[in-house]
């Protein structure tokens, strides 16, 4: 027994298992092989030598580690890889959406512009005081399809840089006049976009690492190596390239509700092959949830923006800012200021985070911001983006993107066959007409869901499940809708003094207003009511004093606004209303109460009218329109001055409906008042 222990203890000794290492050293070993800027490196080595000294029980040692984590898991150098292909990626955006040619358009265009940059023939500038070897590194690059250039010394590279564009420089180190390192500065302040490569005999491992730090983008030593030269060429250009093609526009696409603004967003990130971040702006009222609270505070956290980047672990995704029209403002700051240095092409380079403190490039995230009304955005933060409208569908469009799009999505989810149910043509017209009168396709959307519904109860409740397929006509949808909650106004009204159809735009889309007018005994006051601004109160006293100064040519008494009052009134009066395009509206319904002549209800007007009765251009054209379409309206006028707009409506736009362009109040007499024989004088 004592035998056996003693050669028990007497055999080799267990061996011990390696020490694991400490927290701080794991993440030293992590940033020495991230990959970071020189920047966050330092800062990193900094907060390290600062750990190591402090209590791991205090609350700032936590703090210290959650800021070192959180530095090295944002994607500062790491970027989404991607092939532009301008025919697939039109194929995605045809697949995703019908209609939207403006929209479509827009990106294609984007996506040729960075196509012919990638491909375009690159230009290096050789510099080297040895012929032989400067020949030579000409001659090869040449042959690899680059436009070449030489030169001696640092003085000549910077006359020929200034007469050609230049995309890469290969100098030596040792030269007369001007060596590589003064052409090096030279080259960072004038032209800091074009990379340089080191080229050197005396190379040595101080003399590589000071001209890394001083910028280049490599460094090769001397004979030069052909083949190591080649490949090290191409590679500099495809990160320059690519850096270049990564950088987005900033576009702000605006326009009613449901026409399609964020999943287009989505789609566009889905063409480029890039990954979609979308940030919700509607009712952010903290600054600090964007550019985050800095580290002294309790708690702190980093920005939205820098918490998404990191997130999504690259540095050039689709990045939406979803309804930037509706955020808010208090005592807690200015989010929509604080969002100038982020769409900023020129300084959302260096965007700082509060909680990061360190610069971090923006520039390669194609930004795309939505919204339903640009008038509440701050003239700054507008002028930063480029806006494209997304208008309203048709009735054409709309009947196509429910047979393609809506019904096909509706039936599985109600768990019903494709094939079994049918919605005729007719009976999405009636649907669209009757029940959702809109720019968008939201309400179209709930009310076919809302038949699959139906359809999907009575299949549960019949015995068996029908095999013949359902075809849902006009009538049925009464049936399974209800009565119609929507009525074609124009169309539909009955005539009457003092009423006038007219046409307004607002963050929905366009609408149809009508404005009405009664004259009562007074003491010659002018009654506006219908929560109007100030805008339209103007527009309203500057028709009735047109109509006071040319009375006689209206065979209207002169003193026709003496002992009455005149009181005009926009309906739905707890909506707000103002703008600069119902002038010629009221003209109307004021000429119409006072000579006691009906206008046509069937006629529509849009356009602000100055006192010489002079009528100005509008916006929102399409828009207007195709409200009117909508109420039942057969005669649309247009200011004169918006010909080249109504020039380019679509052939579906104003099918259907006549449009005719006025220039002057008298202009709109004839055709809205049939029986009206009196005639203005210019």
């Amino acid at each position: 027994m004592f035998f056996k222990k003693k050669t028990e203890l007497s055999g080799p000794p267990e061996s011990q298992p390696e020490p694991t290492p400490s927290l701080l050293e794991q993440l030293r070993s992590r940033a020495g092989t991230a990959h970071l800027p020189q920047i966050v490196m330092e800062t990193i080595a900094s907060e390290l030598e600062k750990l190591e000294k402090t209590d791991t029980a205090i609350a700032e040692y936590s703090t210290g580690i959650n800021y070192i984590e959180l530095l090295l898991a944002l994607p500062w150098n790491i970027s989404s890889q991607h092939k532009l292909d301008l025919a697939r990626t039109q194929a995605t955006l045809d697949t995703w959406h019908y209609g939207l040619g403006q929209v479509k358009q827009r990106i294609l265009e984007f996506l040729a512009a960075k196509t012919l940059c990638s491909k375009a023939r690159q230009s290096i500038l050789i510099v080297d005081d040895e012929e032989i070897a400067r020949t030579n590194m000409i001659y090869v690059l040449g042959r690899e399809g680059y436009n070449c250039h030489g030169a001696a010394n640092g003085a000549e590279a910077l006359e020929v840089m200034a007469r050609e564009e230049i995309d890469l420089v290969v100098t030596d180190m040792k030269m007369e006049q001007m060596d590589g390192f003064e052409l090096l500065d030279q080259i960072n302040h004038k032209a800091p976009e074009v990379p340089v490569i080191m080229v050197t005999g005396f190379a040595t491992v101080s003399s590589a690492v000071d001209a890394l730090k001083k910028g280049a983008a490599h460094f090769l030593g001397k004979p030069v190596n052909l083949d190591e030269l080649r490949r090290t060429v191409k590679e500099v250009l495809e990160k320059k390239i690519f850096v270049q093609m990564s950088k987005g526009p900033i576009l702000c696409f605006t326009g009613p509700p449901g026409t399609g603004k964020t999943s287009v967003g989505r789609a566009i990130a889905e063409a480029l092959q890039r990954q979609f971040i979308r940030l919700s702006m509607a009712g952010l009222r903290d600054e600090a949830e964007l550019r985050g609270h800095r580290r002294t505070y309790v708690g702190a956290l980093p920005g939205r923006i820098i918490t998404e980047l990191k997130r999504a672990k690259v540095n050039n995704p689709v990045f939406m800012l979803d309804e930037i029209d509706k955020i808010g403002q208090d005592f807690r700051g200015d989010p929509a200021s604080a969002l100038l240095e982020v769409l900023d092409p020129e300084q959302n380079i260096h965007f700082t985070d509060h909680y990061v403190e360190l610069p971090f490039d923006l520039s390669r995230i194609m930004f795309i911001a939505t919204a339903n009304d640009l008038s509440k955005l701050p003239g700054p933060l507008l002028d930063r983006m480029e806006c494209i409208e997304f208008s309203g569908y048709t009735e054409r469009e709309k009947l196509h993107i429910a047979h393609q799009f809506i019904l096909p999505r509706q039936l599985k989810v109600a768990g019903l066959p494709r094939s079994m149910v049918k919605l005729t043509n007719e009976a999405l017209s009636m649907i669209i007409n009757d029940y959702t009168r809109e720019s968008g396709l939201r309400n179209l959307e709930r009310q076919i869901a809302d038949i699959c519904r139906k359809i999907a109860m009575l299949c549960l409740k019949s015995s068996d499940r029908p095999e013949e397929r359902i075809v849902i006509d006009a009538p049925d949808v009464t049936k399974l809708l209800g009565p119609r909650k929507l009525r074609r106004e124009a169309a539909e009204a009955t005539l009457q003094p003092g009423i006038a159809t007219g046409m307004v735009w607002a963050e929905t889309g366009g609408e149809i207003i009508s404005v009405e007018a009664a004259l009562m005994s007074g003491s010659g006051t002018l009654l506006l009511t219908g929560s109007l601004g100030e805008v339209l109160r103007e527009s309203a006293q500057t028709a009735l004093s047109f109509l006071r100064s040319r009375s006689g040519d209206f065979g209207i008494s002169d003193d026709f606004f003496k002992g009455v009052d005149v009181h005009i009134h926009f309906p739905s009066g707890a909506i707000p209303k103002d703008g600069p395009s119902a002038g010629i509206t009221i003209f109307a319904t004021l000429l119409s109460l006072l000579t006691k002549r009906p206008a046509r209800r069937d006629v529509a007007l849009t356009g602000e009218m100055t006192l010489t009765g002079r009528i100005l251009p509008v916006s929102g054209i399409r828009e207007k329109v195709l409200a009117a379409k909508r109420a039942g309206v057969q005669l649309v006028l247009l200011p004169q001055a918006n010909r080249e707009e109504v020039e380019a409506l679509d052939a579906d736009v104003v099918e259907g409906i006549r449009l005719q362009l006025v220039a002057q109040a008298s202009d709109i007499i004839e055709p809205l008042f049939d029986s009206l024989s009196c005639a203005l004088t210019p």
